[in-house]
C-alpha cells in the first residue's frame, strides 16, 4: 500500500509537473523566436531610413553594422540590383515592392521586409537563421527539465513520508490484530496517524479488553462451577468407603478418582491463560498410562482389546494432562456406544512431523452425520467429546478424523511436531 500511495503521489505530480511545464517551453521557444525577429525588425529599419537619404556610402555602413550585429541584411533596389549579403528576391520581396512591409517564414529562416518609398521602392530584408530564433532555448529547456526533476524527487520524498506516515500506524495496528488472534490478550496499538486511523486503533484496543474481560469472566464462571462438583464427589467418595463388597469399592472408587482428577483438570485448564501452552509430554506413557486404567472395565465387560504403542519416549506437543483427557474420551465413547463384549484396538504410531493415535472398534459405527461438529451426537450425548479431542489435535499442530472401518468405528488422531 505505501508503494500504491507512492506511485499515486508521483503520477499526480508528474502530471502537474507537465501540465506546468509543456506551455512554458514552448512559451519560451516563442519568446526567443520574437526577441531575435525584433532585434531583426530594429536593424532593418535602421538600414531603411539610410537607404530613403539616398547616401550609398552610409547605406553600406548601416549593412556592415547590421552585419557585425549578426543581422544579414540585404537591399533591393529598384530593378534587378541590390547591396549587402548576396539574396535571391523571393515572393516575399516582391509583395513587399508592392509598398508593404511584412515579415515571412522561408527555409532559409524569417525575412523581415522593409519597404522605402522614393523613386521605386526599395525592400529591405534582414534575414533571422533558425539558429537564432532557437538561440538559448535548449539551455532553458535543460534547466526547466532540471527543475522539473528536482520537483518530481522532491515530491516522491514528501509523498513516501506520508505514506509511511499512513502506513506505519495501519501495520502495527494489522500486527496487534494478529497477536490477539494468536491469543495474545495483553497486545494493544499505540494510536498514532491520523484522526481515522487512531479511532481504528483505539476501537481495536477497545475490542482487545472487552475480550479479556469477557474470556476472564468465563473461565472464573467454569471453575467456580467445576469447583461446586468436589462436594458430590467428595460424597461418593464418603459412600464408595462405606461399601462391604470391597472388589466393587475399588471399581466404583477408581471411577470417583477418575471424576475427581477431571474435575480438577477443568479447574485448571478454565483458570489458565488461553495464551499459556504448557511443555509437551511423551504420548508412549501417557497413553500406555490410561489404557491400563480402562483395562479393568474392559475385562469385567469381557472385550477383547489391541494395544500397539510405539516404543517411546514419543514426545507430542501436548500436556500430559490434555492427552490423558483425550485418551479417556475416545475409550469412553468406546465404553458408552458399543455392546458389552465389543473388541476394540489402541494404535500409538510415530509419523513425519509427530505422531498418530487411533481407536477402533468392532461396534456399530458412526451415523452418517459429521459427528466431528461441536454438540453433534448420535447417540444421545452431548455431542463434546470429539470436539474436545479436535480442538487438543488442532492446537498441537495436527488434525483430528474420524471414520467407519471395515468392523466398525475409527479415530485417528494427529499430532504436531513438538
Amino acid at each position: 500500500m505505501r508503494r500504491r500511495l507512492a506511485s499515486l503521489a508521483l503520477a499526480t505530480t508528474s502530471l502537474v509537473l507537465v501540465a506546468f511545464l509543456v506551455p512554458l517551453a514552448v512559451l519560451v521557444q516563442a519568446l526567443a523566436a520574437e526577441r531575435a525577429t525584433g532585434t531583426a525588425a530594429a536593424w532593418a529599419g535602421s538600414v531603411a531610413a539610410t537607404a530613403a537619404l539616398g547616401d550609398r556610402d552610409a547605406l553600406a555602413a548601416a549593412i556592415a553594422q547590421a552585419k557585425g550585429a549578426g543581422v544579414p541584411v540585404t537591399v533591393f533596389l529598384p530593378g534587378d540590383r541590390f547591396v549587402g549579403e548576396p539574396a535571391a528576391a523571393g515572393p516575399g520581396v516582391r509583395l513587399a515592392r508592392l509598398g508593404r512591409s511584412l515579415t515571412v517564414d522561408t527555409p532559409q529562416g524569417r525575412e523581415v521586409l522593409v519597404a522605402v518609398q522614393g523613386d521605386g521602392t526599395t525592400v529591405v530584408r534582414a534575414l533571422v537563421p533558425p539558429e537564432r530564433l532557437r538561440e538559448g532555448v535548449t539551455r532553458t529547456w535543460l534547466v526547466l527539465g532540471l527543475i522539473g526533476l528536482a520537483l518530481l524527487a522532491l515530491g516522491a520524498l514528501v509523498a513516501d513520508r506520508l505514506a509511511r506516515s499512513l502506513i506505519g500506524p495501519v501495520a502495527e495496528a494489522a500486527g496487534v490484530s494478529r497477536r490477539l488472534a494468536g491469543g495474545d490478550l495483553a497486545a494493544r496499538v499505540a494510536p498514532d496517524g491520523p484522526p481515522e486511523i487512531r479511532d481504528v486503533g483505539t476501537a481495536l484496543n477497545q475490542l482487545a479488553g472487552r475480550i479479556d474481560g469477557l474470556l476472564r469472566r468465563e473461565r472464573e464462571s467454569v471453575a467456580d462451577l467445576s469447583h461446586r462438583l468436589r462436594t458430590p464427589v467428595t460424597a461418593l467418595r464418603l459412600e464408595v468407603d462405606a461399601m462391604r463388597d470391597r472388589e466393587d469399592a475399588a471399581r466404583v472408587g477408581a471411577a470417583v478418582a477418575s471424576v475427581e482428577r477431571m474435575v480438577t483438570q477443568v479447574i485448571t485448564e478454565a483458570r489458565r491463560s488461553g495464551a499459556e501452552r504448557g511443555p509437551g509430554c511423551d504420548a508412549a506413557e501417557v497413553v500406555a498410562e490410561r489404557v491400563a486404567f480402562w483395562s479393568a472395565l474392559a475385562d469385567d465387560q469381557n472385550r477383547r482389546r489391541s494395544v500397539r504403542l510405539a516404543p517411546g519416549p514419543l514426545p507430542v506437543p501436548v500436556r500430559a494432562e490434555d492427552l490423558a483427557a483425550l485418551v479417556d474420551l475416545l475409550l469412553e465413547n468406546v465404553f458408552a456406544h458399543t455392546p458389552e463384549g465389543t473388541a476394540f484396538a489402541v494404535d500409538l504410531t510415530a509419523r513425519p512431523g509427530g505422531a498418530r493415535l487411533t481407536v477402533s472398534d468392532e461396534g456399530p459405527g458412526f451415523p452418517g452425520s459429521d459427528l466431528v461438529e461441536r454438540g453433534a451426537s448420535g447417540a444421545g450425548s452431548t455431542g463434546l467429546g470429539l470436539d474436545i479431542a479436535r480442538r487438543t489435535a488442532e492446537e498441537s499442530g495436527g488434525r483430528l478424523r474420524v471414520r467407519n472401518g471395515l468392523a466398525g468405528a475409527q479415530v485417528i488422531v494427529d499430532f504436531g511436531n513438538p
